[in-house]
């Protein structure tokens, strides 16, 4: 108990060491125990306490909260795509090497992706900007809400379980949704802004797509049978891994003020994820349909015993002749 207490204590040292002092004191953002804490809970409730909980239970008729929660993360989704639009990516940030901005600038505060699309951010390389500028502080603020995003998402499959809906709580669906405030956290506990924030702008983008998608759904028959593209949903979601992966990984071969442990994080989460849809993909999608074969006669005789596939008819059948002659007979298998 002692080493596991002094294990506990030199992990929060190395935190408040090393942590982004920025973002310390935001709620969640002191230890990754909470986190982790949240993260098992939500993979118990929805694995084992929940549907433990409905068993003898009828499914629960959710549709209007179903079109308003899925609306909220359209709005959700689309803030923070527009504050990683107008926090740096569309002005300042760098496509190859963006460092992440640490000064406590409201504007940078304000959301960790926002610099991409406004130039500021560079797509190469954009290291973390550690200073408190108002751009800077905008990104950080981002940053955090989108960390918090991950746990309302939550809901998706809270929602699963109560409409008894177990076949789509799946391993991957789980993992995905397990695993994110985790990573996440610590991207707002040491690096918040910079490079990584391309990821949850892609990812906000594809949420925007996706919880669209939900809500139609959600609506009914009526409209669920114009929403033939679910499978390009998918698609456009393996894209985006590709995208990170591909983003991620040019920082192995350029110098660039990132952490090079941070590259490996981002890059191998989005490997992961990647395998995991695209098996999702090709079960859902890519298996050839099996087609029912067309029975084949099977000619035999009655003086030898006739059994049916079934075995529905053994031991012989007689002919009805006195005189034993014997009649040939076209016998199906059952069951094709």
């Amino acid at each position: 108990m002692a080493l596991i207490l002094q294990y506990i204590n030199d992990m929060h040292v190395f935190m408040d060491k090393y942590g982004d002092p920025r973002t310390n004191p935001w709620f969640l953002m002191s230890s990754p125990f909470p986190t982790l804490i949240i993260c098992l809970s939500y993979v118990y409730l929805v694995k084992v306490l929940g549907p433990r909980f409905m068993e003898n239970r009828k499914p629960y008729e959710l549709k209007n909260l179903l079109i308003v929660y899925n609306f909220a993360q359209v709005l959700f989704s689309a803030w923070l795509f527009y504050e990683s639009l107008m926090g740096g990516w569309l002005n300042h940030y760098s496509l190859r090497c963006q460092p992440v901005d640490y000064s406590d600038n409201p504007i940078a505060n304000r959301i960790g992706a926002a610099g991409w699309f406004t130039g500021r951010y560079n797509f190469q390389c954009q290291p973390v900007d550690h200073s408190k500028s108002p751009q800077t502080m905008r990104m950080v603020h981002a940053c955090w809400w989108y960390y918090f995003s991950k746990f309302t998402e939550f809901f998706d499959t809270i929602f699963f379980v109560l409409r008894k809906k177990f076949d789509h709580v799946s391993t991957l669906h789980v993992i995905h949704h397990g695993v994110m405030p985790m990573s996440v956290w610590f991207g707002v506990k040491f690096t918040p802004g910079g490079h990584s924030t391309f990821f949850g702008l892609l990812n906000t983008f594809v949420h925007i797509i996706m919880y669209t998608y939900y809500m139609l759904a959600a609506m009914g028959p009526q409209v669920r049978r114009y929403l033939w593209w679910k499978k390009y949903l998918t698609t456009l979601q393996m894209v985006q891994f590709v995208g990170i992966m591909v983003h991620a990984f040019q920082l192995l071969f350029i110098e660039c003020d990132y952490p090079r442990a941070f590259v490996w994080w981002i890059g191998m989460h989005a490997v992961m994820f990647f395998f995991l849809f695209k098996d999702f993909y090709n079960q859902s999608y890519s298996k050839p349909k099996v087609r029912a074969r067309s029975p084949q006669p099977v000619e035999t005789t009655l003086e030898n015993d006739v059994t049916y596939k079934s075995g529905a008819l053994k031991n012989g059948y007689s002919n009805g002749h006195a005189n034993g002659l014997v009649r040939a007979r076209t016998v199906l298998p059952a069951g094709n």
